[in-house]
């Protein structure tokens, strides 16, 4: 299965945003967690819908943080060479099971800065639990997700 961003398109936001390392491995971790980690919010998004009488999820629907908001406008400001290919991600929610609603436009054409606002995130808490190295290993990696899944 392709993951919603390419080796290299990470390895870009993790050295600029950071200036740390990653190998392949890690980064099949990572993309890994946010993909999920997008369906999480989408699944919250359509449940907010519901709750508002609506048949489309909308962005309003979608509980960003202000914590996350701020990564999304970072990752934006990164001015990164390649794009998140929006097709990469709507290919890998239709492996996902299936939400009742759809997405209304104007979420689905920032679906790119939610993934890239939530790699962001994941690479900034990286960086915080190893004190700002250069490298981190798998347990960093399996710390960040703890994290992330008690706060996202």
């Amino acid at each position: 299965m392709r993951m919603i961003v390419q080796y290299g398109q990470l390895e870009a936001l993790f050295r600029r945003a950071v200036g740390m390392d990653l190998t392949e491995n890690k980064a099949k971790e990572i993309l890994s967690f946010v993909q999920k980690k997008l369906h999480d919010l989408l699944v919250i998004g359509e449940r907010n819908a519901h709750y508002n009488d609506r048949e489309v999820i909308w962005l309003s629907d979608v509980p960003i943080t202000k914590g996350l908001r701020l990564s999304i406008q970072k990752f934006q400001e990164l001015e990164l060479e390649e794009q998140i290919n929006l097709q990469y991600i709507l290919d890998y929610l239709a492996t996902q099971p299936a939400l009742k609603y759809p997405l209304e436009a104007e979420l689905e054409a920032d679906l790119p800065n939610i993934v890239g606002g939530l790699l962001l995130t994941f690479a900034r808490t990286l960086f915080v639990l190893t004190g700002g190295a250069r490298s981190f290993d798998m347990e960093d990696v399996e710390r960040a997700k703890e994290i992330l899944d008690l706060t996202l």
